[in-house]
């Protein structure tokens, strides 16, 4: 993700990737207060600060291998009216929110680059644009039904109790399940050609509103 790229571009990019970040982890936070599990809001996540919710050494994996996490927001089940259910939408709210961010940040692409003076930096549109692509990037990766990854927990709530009980249990494998994935390349190859499409869906939806 920061792979050879510009000190400018770093400076974009970091505070951009802390705020998805943010947004991500405060939005399964408020999902889970609003369907009665008051955790996230004890543990001090129903905030926008970046603090209670970056996790350091996740931070810093990501700008050194591409790979890293947030702090996860904690819920209790037990405090849920349908728990199955209800972690679905806990654990979708996350995704979605970065989808919302991307759509958001292309629908402002084309007045921006007609309000902005001639002689901005092209590296400003290309961080600008990578921003909603990092949001896109977030959104599907964490939909993987793969533990500990929010599509995980989806994929459960649709499972028969007996096979849902099964698939928590097979969680603990999950990480190094996830890690081989990414280290042969498993996952850029089922995410990536899903990214594009999202982008590129974004980007027509735009088109038709501003150039049509």
């Amino acid at each position: 993700m920061f792979n050879n790229l510009s000190l400018q571009h770093i400076a974009v990019m970091l505070p951009a990737l802390i705020f998805a970040f943010t947004i991500h982890e405060l939005s399964h936070g408020v999902t889970a207060y609003l369907l009665g599990d008051s955790t996230a809001k004890n543990d001090g996540r129903l905030t926008l600060n970046p603090i209670r919710h970056i996790d350091p050494i996740g931070l810093i994996c990501i700008i050194l291998f591409s790979f890293g996490w947030a702090k996860p927001v904690m819920v209790d089940p037990l405090n849920l009216r349908n728990p199955k259910v209800d972690m679905a939408l806990i654990s979708i709210a996350g995704p979605l929110s970065n989808f919302i961010i991307a759509f958001m940040v292309v629908m402002l692409w084309f007045p921006l680059r007609q309000v902005l003076p001639a002689g901005t930096p092209d590296w400003f549109f290309n961080a600008y644009l990578q921003f909603a692509w990092l949001n896109v990037l977030l959104g599907v990766f964490n939909l993987l039904p793969i533990p500990p990854l929010d599509g995980s927990k989806v994929v459960a709530s649709v499972l028969p109790d007996r096979l849902y009980a099964q698939y928590n249990n097979a969680a603990k494998y999950g990480m190094g399940l996830l890690l081989l994935f990414m280290i042969f390349g498993v996952t850029t190859r089922i995410i990536m050609p899903i990214i594009d499409a999202i982008f590129e869906f974004f980007f027509t939806i735009a088109f038709m509103v501003f150039l049509v």
